[in-house]
């Protein structure tokens, strides 16, 4: 992967929550990253990793500071969903087929992506070598994708994949001599209970039972959520105007008790903590618009897709790495911390030295002023 060659130029933010028309082009979330900087192992700790806090101005410190940065009884929300080993090697017949999944559908049905599939048919059956469980295809792929049954018998599907599935790294991380055993702990949040996701959501790859006990022992609470974060992640932003980008769809769920955690801080004048944009998208895609009750209990998929000129009502901050040109994530913290700062933001980390991307250092951004 070679260096970007265009400037950061990001467009300017409207506080509204609905936004009105505006001009974006993605070529304006484009910005020069040398290859050298992209991180192909966490920090060892985790915790030792850098943190920029961006606020009214740009701050190098450390994700050891975070304690210090927070206040007594400020809310963090984080994501428990846990990585599944979902990269697959199939085949019909001869033809070898890279199987990706990406969103369980229930009864052993799963949404998957796929290459190397142009001639299946529904009906089709795929063999995965090393399983007991086999894939019939419910329906010819388009786009890359397919709906997969590999049968209502989900534990064997569990222990097929975990005996040959392979960590869904992203294709930024590089392993010239194959994957590292490393990697299965390593791209795994302290946080990861419900196995699900395709990605790991990166920003809470930073904690440590240590951290944890000094964020406890500040008084900063905590509440969980789930979003299974799917393969669409790392797929490019093909269209020059974001708008016309789709998401793929992804499983989440905010309980009544977290719901009810997040309402009592904002009554209280809590800050609330997003670790992580999986966390923000779907406190947004919870967000009911009443302020005596910001957030409602959420449970099924989202299409959330967050871009300069939305209004975030749901979080003061946000926790998380750096992130890809021409990404929507980048359009993202764009839009949450304010496109100028973010400008600055990503100029000084590139000249700092900073580690992009999953493996890579953290920021703490506050709201922009009047978006939140």
């Amino acid at each position: 992967m070679g260096a970007r060659r265009q400037p950061l130029s990001l467009p300017g933010t409207a506080p509204c929550r609905t936004w009105p028309p505006m001009e974006l082009r993605t070529a304006d979330f484009d910005f020069e990253l040398p290859e050298a900087l992209i991180a192909q192992a966490p920090a060892r700790p985790r915790d030792a990793a850098r943190m920029l806090v961006v606020d009214e101005a740009l701050r190098d410190m450390g994700v050891r500071d975070l304690p210090a940065l927070l206040q007594p009884g400020d809310l963090m929300v984080v994501n428990d969903t846990r990585v599944i080993p979902a990269r697959l090697v199939a085949f019909r017949g001869e033809a070898r087929i890279e199987v990706m999944l990406n969103r369980a559908e229930g009864g052993g049905v799963w949404h998957a992506l796929l290459r190397n599939a142009r001639r299946l048919r529904a009906g089709d059956e795929l063999r995965i070598p090393g399983a007991t469980v086999t894939a019939r295809v419910l329906e010819a792929p388009e786009g890359g994708a397919a709906r997969l049954d590999f049968g209502p018998d989900e534990a064997a599907l569990a222990e097929a994949l975990a005996e040959v599935g392979e960590v869904p790294l992203p294709p930024y991380i590089t392993r010239p001599d194959g994957p590292r055993d490393s990697d299965t702990e390593d791209y795994q949040t302290a946080f990861a209970a419900r196995p699900g996701a395709v990605a790991a959501p990166t920003a809470s790859l930073h904690f440590t039972p240590g951290l944890l006990a000094a964020l406890e022992a500040r008084g900063v609470r905590r509440t969980t959520l789930t979003l299974h974060v799917g393969a669409g992640t790392f797929l490019p932003m093909r269209a020059e105007n974001p708008r016309e980008h789709r998401l793929h769809a992804e499983w989440g769920e905010i309980t009544a008790g977290a719901a009810a955690s997040i309402n009592a801080a904002r009554a209280q004048g809590r800050r609330i903590i997003a670790v992580g944009t999986t966390v923000l998208r779907l406190l947004e895609a919870a967000a009911s618009g009443d302020r005596a009750l910001p957030i409602r209990p959420f449970r099924g998929l989202t299409e959330i897709y967050l871009l300069p000129g939305h209004r975030f009502t749901t979080a003061d901050l946000l926790m998380t790495n750096f992130h890809l040109p021409r990404s929507t994530l980048l359009m993202l913290v764009s839009a949450f911390a304010g496109t100028t700062r973010m400008r600055a933001a990503y100029a000084h980390a590139v000249r700092e030295g900073y580690r992009f991307f999953s493996y890579g250092d953290a920021s703490l951004l506050a709201v922009e002023s009047g978006a939140a």
